[in-house]
């Protein structure tokens, strides 16, 4: 146990841990048949994630004809709503992902989660998914406040801080994510199987797995 070189790991949710794209589909679809507007497929939606609902909505509108933020404001409240009520039809962990927590509650690791997810909303997943107790702490993207989510460090400070301190180290599957644990000095691994807007590559992590069985080997590389 002394020997792994990280006491924390952090996650982001969407597309790293939970695949919450055919949730998200249907919520994004729902706000723009108020609109009028024609559904998108799960494959348009998933480079849409990663920015927070608002974000994915606006992406989703110019995909299907633009708005302005008048419209933007109305139909936004409709996806939330919509995604509250339906947040864990689809949604499950990826393949592995239950398993690498338990290899890490054995080496003494502290986990966390640290998404652009409204807070609520995490913990209402996590909850219906009965995994909330997993984690030592659950930090949303307005956890820390307007305009502090990742790729701010703030919230990947406050993961830090949230979990008694030490080495930390950060896993995800968008800039939002890399770009944080790099403003926080932390090392980051990117998976490959996430809802990628770009080529893993670009990413730029200080590494990328493919499956979860991957992730504390490759810890251990970067430690």
């Amino acid at each position: 146990m002394q020997d792994f070189p990280f006491a924390i790991v952090g996650f982001d949710l969407d597309g790293t841990f939970i695949d919450t794209s055919g949730d998200l589909t249907a919520a994004v679809n729902h706000a723009l048949a108020a609109a009028g507007r024609p559904p998108l497929t799960r494959e348009q939606v998933v480079p849409m994630i990663g920015g927070g609902a608002r974000h994915m909505l606006k992406l989703g509108m110019t995909a299907t004809g633009g708005g302005d933020d008048a419209e933007l404001d109305r139909l936004h409240p409709l996806l939330l709503d919509h995604y509250a009520a339906n947040i864990a039809v689809l949604s499950r962990p990826f393949p592995g992902a239950m398993a690498v927590l338990d290899e890490l509650g054995a080496l003494g690791v502290k986990v966390a989660i640290v998404t652009n997810k409204l807070e609520s909303l995490a913990h209402k997943l996590l909850g219906e998914l009965g995994i909330a107790d997993r984690f030592a702490c659950v930090i949303g993207g307005d956890t820390m406040g307007p305009g502090r989510s990742k790729p701010d460090r703030a919230p990947i400070d406050a993961m830090i801080e949230r979990c008694g301190g030490g080495a930390a180290a950060f896993v995800g599957d968008s800039v939002f994510d890399i770009q944080a644990a790099r403003n926080a000095g932390i090392p980051s691994v990117a998976v490959s199987f996430g809802f990628l807007m770009q080529p893993v590559a670009e990413l730029n992590a200080d590494a990328v797995i493919d499956r979860y069985a991957d992730l504390v080997p490759t810890l251990r590389m970067l430690g």
